[in-house]
């Protein structure tokens, strides 16, 4: 009997964490309350899944740390009509999270693992407006574009060419730069009617966007 409570107190220095790093959009703290980061922590970590810490995850990924995943998300301004594309499925829980705030997220991933076993997650939680698709991340889904706003969840030299040509005008992109795994920077792009928009967020580290599909 003992165990739920001390879950619930473990959820919520989790959100008191979230808002003491900068986390302060109320719609995305509903929204990392209502999704349970421990469903999509499995085997030796799941004692970690409230920390404020990245966790390996199967085929070499990572499930990101909770405050990068609601900064993030703060930083995409998702409206509840938004459609919304996300490169790099991982664990599904930043596609989790996106689906509570808008209308469609398409999420895509190398690994058909990772794809298979998000996707069981996501009927678990009942979240019926996610498409969970194995493909080249790095080349977008076109027959869907374009989007309202775009999540990518890997690090690439520059924004990709062929997910900028894939945002609405008047869209957003939060993406991870960089050419090493040790100095990367968020970046937010918006893109206007003649130009985009580049502002830097804060320095983060991800695993690198990777071109073609993945082996596992």
């Amino acid at each position: 009997m003992s165990e739920e409570p001390e879950i619930a107190e473990r959820k919520m220095r989790f959100l008191f964490a979230l808002r003491q790093r900068g986390v302060t959009d109320p719609r995305v703290l509903e929204a990392m309350e209502r999704i349970d980061r421990g469903e999509f922590v499995r085997g030796h970590f799941e004692d970690r899944a409230y920390d404020d810490t990245p966790l390996p995850i199967p085929c070499g990924q990572t499930i990101s740390q909770p405050s990068v995943v609601g900064l993030m998300t703060q930083a995409l301004d998702v409206g509840p009509r938004d459609k919304v594309l996300e490169i790099g499925t991982g664990s599904g829980y930043q596609a989790a999270i996106l689906s509570l705030l808008c209308r469609r997220v398409y999420t895509l991933d190398r690994h058909r693992r990772l794809v298979t076993e998000a996707e069981a997650i996501f009927r678990h939680f009942g979240l019926s407006n996610i498409t969970a698709m194995v493909a080249d991340g790095s080349r977008g889904l076109p027959e869907q574009a374009p989007f309202d706003r775009i999540m990518v969840t890997a690090a690439a030299e520059d924004p990709p060419g062929p997910l900028l040509a894939q945002l609405k005008i008047g869209g957003i992109m939060v993406v991870p730069v960089g050419q090493s795994d040790a100095v990367q920077t968020l970046i937010r792009v918006r893109r206007t009617e003649t130009a985009f928009e580049y502002d830097e967020l804060r320095q983060v580290r991800f695993v690198p966007l990777v071109e073609g599909l993945g082996h596992t």
